[in-house]
């Protein structure tokens, strides 16, 4: 117990110290960014001697570890600052953004979890025939096209030809759960098709490496069914690098969805962040950044505790 503690405290710890780096790579970032935030504020109009007030209104004449340190300390309290264009609370807007995010990366992991662990195991039960073939020539084709052309491909069938769902995903707080649904039904499928190639072709992958192993055999040899082989003794053995590659697709759900977000107008992190990247606005810029890097380490984190917890092998010393 005392060394699962330790390996937990370590990659805890790893994750903060990855999230306090990541942070300093979106404050440089952001910081390079070419423009001047002031004469984006101010137009092209302004005079200089505007400009110069401020700049130094906003602290941009501060020196740039002041400035970091600032944003690092009021970020770990939650605090964001306020936009530049609009003078919002950032961590106002963001927690509204960031709940239609999750629920639309939510019901798009709902589908594409159990979906894709069904057919992985579909396909190794039925490996190098037709049904595995199928199932792997489907999820190929839906990885290989661009998120934003499946979307329009999407958009054409169910919106413009069906009239099944509406082309723009615009959710609010009025609405009931069956609208909010049927307004994303196209995104959330546009996800599904992006995500499940890769946890579909893992699972195989992993159950495939177990099927290998000694016990196996001699489950055959005992005249199990193939199916039974396969859920009972394969698949729970199988379950670390799965958990893996589950949380990493989850991760992409959340952080990955900015295209998708674009495309059908939908008002998440992804819209939020790309709407102020064009106006220069850096401290949404590194606000949304940070919550990203936040949920993405946060999610790989949780994946190597399962993993560590799931496989005692990974628990030995050496």
């Amino acid at each position: 117990m005392a060394l699962v503690v330790k390996l937990l405290v370590q990659r805890i710890a790893l994750g903060l110290l990855l999230l306090f780096a990541a942070s300093i790579l979106i404050f440089v970032g952001t910081s390079m960014l070419p423009g001047d935030v002031a004469q984006e504020i101010l137009g092209q109009s302004a005079t200089p001697e505007a400009l110069a007030n401020l700049r130094a209104e906003l602290g941009l004449n501060e020196p740039a570890l002041t400035r970091y340190l600032n944003w690092l300390g009021g970020a770990v309290q939650g605090d964001f600052g306020s936009a530049l264009t609009n003078g919002m609370d950032i961590a106002t807007s963001v927690k509204s953004r960031l709940s239609n995010t999750l629920f639309l990366a939510f019901w798009a992991a709902v589908i594409a979890v159990p979906l894709a662990i069904i057919l992985g195991l579909t396909a190794v039960r039925f490996r190098d025939r037709w049904p595995d073939k199928v199932i792997s020539g489907f999820t190929l084709a839906s990885v290989s096209l661009p998120e934003f052309l499946v979307g329009y491909l999407l958009i054409f069938i169910f919106a413009v030809k069906l009239r099944w769902f509406p082309s723009m995903s615009m959710i609010y707080d009025g609405m009931s759960l069956g609208q909010k649904l049927n307004a994303i039904a196209i995104p959330v499928l546009v996800l599904v098709l992006v995500v499940l190639a890769h946890m579909m072709r893992m699972t195989r992958a992993a159950i495939l490496n177990v099927m290998q192993s000694a016990y196996i055999e001699t489950a055959e040899l005992k005249g199990l069914m193939r199916f039974t082989i396969i859920w009972k003794h394969a698949f729970p053995n199988a379950i670390a690098p799965v958990v893996n590659v589950v949380m990493l697709n989850m991760a992409y759900l959340v952080v990955g969805v900015v295209v998708v977000e674009v495309v059908f107008v939908y008002p998440g992190m992804g819209q939020y962040m790309v709407d102020h990247v064009s106006k220069r606005d850096v401290p949404v810029v590194q606000a949304c950044g940070l919550l990203f890097a936040a949920v993405y380490i946060g999610l790989n984190m949780v994946a190597d505790i399962v993993a560590i917890l799931s496989n005692p092998r990974l628990r030995h010393p050496k």
